[in-house]
């Protein structure tokens, strides 16, 4: 049998070949050949199994003509001055701060949990410094913060860790908090006063014209060429490359020789309503959490993120699931000492560079794969893989 580093070493003969692979049109990718094209003068192949470009973020019109994200909302939001201005060059923003109310003993609560979260729920008139002792005088003493229940019921107790949090991770995941690590539910701040945005980053905005466009845009390179509805092992063979960028599963990769990564998945339910005469929306913010009583987590009504007038609307309830497309890396450090193997076997590969997601195995927002692939473009041009 070959090794990886036979299977798939650079393939440069010819003269009409690539410099680059790249497998995965998501935003690792697209970012990445942009760089490589328009700043090292590259030329870039990438290869998408799906028939679109975009990964999870790609949109599109639906039949009815609403403006919709397939694999369930993608809100951008970033502190990075680098990764907000890079993407400005291949979009323009509509301002756009995202709520989310979470369905809890008959109410529409703010979430994160808040000033206004705990007064409205318990009946209270507490100022900003009052529940601040009122979470100290819940809170659970914890001899060391480990998992995500430990986050959770040391900041703000038991009750409030049961509303709120408990249910709704035990959809998501299908584990119960106490089993998962501490940073699933550090994602999630507790904020003393009435601050009702769910992100509180220095830029947040939608594409104007959607992400599709955006990555349109990013791919408009000349130097780039993309090939749609092909599995990158198909061709590895017989189209000359350089250099591989590889932003799918790693596990996969490496057809799972150590085991099979756990992610959960999701299956995404997508409706369009009409809407009442005199209103634009059906619910009062982006998204509803469900996290008790519903056997989704969430429902997300897209016109709030696309400010897209219409006398429909929209909406995508999500019911997290075992089997499926990897959308969660699982947070536990069994998993993590597993990905850590397919790491150290693909250090060995010199000509394939591992990012994204799912080539990383962490649960990465949007900015931080730019980040990343603006990071790893660098590395690449200031200091290039040889060929051996």
């Amino acid at each position: 049998m070959q090794t990886y580093r036979q299977r798939f070493s650079p393939r440069t003969g010819g003269t009409a070949g690539f410099d680059t692979l790249i497998v995965g049109a998501g935003f690792a990718g697209c970012v990445m050949a942009e760089r490589l094209a328009s700043q090292a003068g590259q030329r870039v192949l990438v290869v998408e199994k799906r028939s679109h470009i975009g990964g999870n973020a790609w949109d599109h019109y639906n039949a009815d003509g609403l403006l919709v994200h397939p694999y369930g909302p993608h809100i951008f939001h970033t502190n990075s001055a680098e990764v907000f201005d890079y993407l400005s060059q291949f979009t323009r923003w509509r301002p756009y701060e995202h709520r989310v109310r979470a369905s809890v003993d008959g109410q529409l609560l703010p979430i994160p949990i808040n000033l206004d979260t705990v007064n409205r729920l318990y009946g209270l008139r507490l100022s900003s410094a009052e529940v601040e002792t009122f979470f100290q005088q819940q809170a659970e003493a914890v001899d060391a913060v480990r998992t995500s229940e430990d986050v959770v019921v040391s900041r703000v107790g038991r009750d409030l860790y049961n509303k709120f949090f408990r249910g709704y991770t035990r959809k998501q995941w299908g584990l119960d908090p106490s089993e998962l690590d501490a940073g699933v539910a550090a994602r999630v701040p507790v904020r003393s006063s009435r601050d009702d945005r769910y992100f509180t980053d220095t830029y947040q905005a939608m594409p104007l014209h959607g992400y599709a466009r955006l990555f349109e845009n990013l791919l408009a390179h000349p130097g780039i060429q993309v090939m749609l509805n092909t599995d990158y092992r198909d061709i590895v063979h017989c189209v000359p490359w350089r250099h591989m960028v590889y932003t799918g599963p790693i596990d996969a990769f490496f057809d799972h020789c150590f085991g099979a990564l756990p992610y959960r998945s999701l299956r995404f339910e997508h409706l369009t309503r009409p809407l009442p005469a005199g209103r634009e929306h059906l619910q009062p913010c982006g998204t509803i959490n469900h996290p008790n009583e519903q056997p989704y987590t969430r429902v997300t009504e897209f016109k709030h993120l696309t400010g897209q007038l219409h006398p429909a609307t929209a909406l995508v309830y999500e019911y997290p699931q075992a089997q499926g497309d990897p959308y969660y890396p699982v947070p536990r450090p069994e998993n993590t000492a597993l990905f850590r193997r397919y790491e150290a076997e693909g250090a060995l590969l010199k000509d394939v560079t591992f990012i994204g997601r799912l080539a990383s195995y962490k649960y990465y927002n949007m900015d931080q794969v730019v980040a990343q692939a603006l990071s790893q473009f660098r590395r690449l041009v200031l200091a290039p893989a040889t060929t051996p």
